[in-house]
C-alpha cells in the first residue's frame, strides 16, 4: 500500500504553522508578565540619583568666612582681657599680702605705746609707775602672741627636749650635771612654726652631758 501523503489546508503552508506557534507562545508569556490587579501602573521611574544642593556663590563664602574671623577675634580679646585682670589681681593680692595681719598687729602697737607712756609719767611713786609700765609690756606681750596664734604661728617648745636639727640651732655646748647629752640645756631665742612649717629655728645651747 502506497503511504498516505499528508493533507494540507488550502493556502496554509508549513511556514504559516511554524509562525502561528511563535505567536502563540508570545502571547502566553504576556499573559504571564501582565501587572496583578490592584498594584497600579507605573507612571514614571524614579531617578536614584541624589540631587545635588545648589553651591554658595563666593559672595556668601566670604561673608561667612568674615564672620567666624570676627568671632574667634571677640574670643581672643576676651582672653586676653581676662589674662591682664587676673595678672592685676594676683598684682595686687601680693602687694597687699599682709594687709590684715598689720590691721590685727596695731592694737599692740597701741598697748605698747600706752605701756611707754605710763614708764614716762612723772610720779612719786616709782613702784607703781614700774607696775602701771610691767603691766602694759605684760598686756602688749599677751596681745602679741595672740595674733600670732590666731594666724597659727606657735612656738616651739625646746628646752628639755632633745636636739632636732630640723627644728633648732645649736650656738653651742655645754656640760650639764642634770640635762642628758644632746638635749637642749637653755633656749637663747624661741623658735616659731607656721602652720606645718618651720618658721624660725630655735636657737638653743646644747648639753654635752657630764664632765668627765
Amino acid at each position: 500500500m502506497k503511504g498516505r501523503r499528508p493533507c494540507h489546508e488550502p493556502g496554509f503552508t508549513g511556514s504559516d504553522q511554524v509562525g502561528k506557534e511563535n505567536m502563540e507562545q508570545n502571547s502566553k508569556k504576556d499573559k504571564e508578565l501582565e501587572v496583578p490587579e490592584g498594584l497600579g501602573v507605573v507612571d514614571e521611574i524614579s531617578d536614584p540619583t541624589p540631587a545635588i544642593e545648589e553651591t554658595p556663590d563666593i559672595a556668601t563664602l566670604q561673608e561667612e568666612l568674615a564672620e567666624a574671623n570676627d568671632r574667634v577675634l571677640r574670643i581672643a580679646a576676651d582672653a586676653e582681657n581676662f589674662k591682664k585682670r587676673m595678672a592685676r589681681e594676683k598684682e595686687k593680692m601680693v602687694k597687699y599680702a599682709g594687709e590684715n595681719i598689720l590691721r590685727e598687729l596695731l592694737p599692740t602697737v597701741d598697748n605698747l605705746g600706752r605701756a611707754l607712756e605710763q614708764g614716762q609719767a612723772e610720779s612719786e611713786d616709782v613702784e607703781k609707775k614700774l607696775e602701771s609700765m610691767l603691766e602694759g609690756i605684760e598686756l602688749t606681750n599677751k596681745g602679741l602672741l595672740s595674733l600670732l596664734e590666731k594666724f597659727e604661728v606657735t612656738p616651739i617648745d625646746s628646752e628639755g627636749k632633745e636636739f632636732n636639727p630640723d627644728e633648732m640651732d645649736a650656738l653651742t655646748m655645754e656640760n650639764s650635771e642634770d640635762v642628758p647629752a644632746n638635749h637642749v640645756l637653755r633656749e637663747f631665742a624661741k623658735g616659731y612654726r607656721f602652720k606645718d612649717r618651720v618658721l624660725r629655728h630655735a636657737q638653743v645651747v646644747v648639753s654635752s652631758g657630764k664632765e668627765s
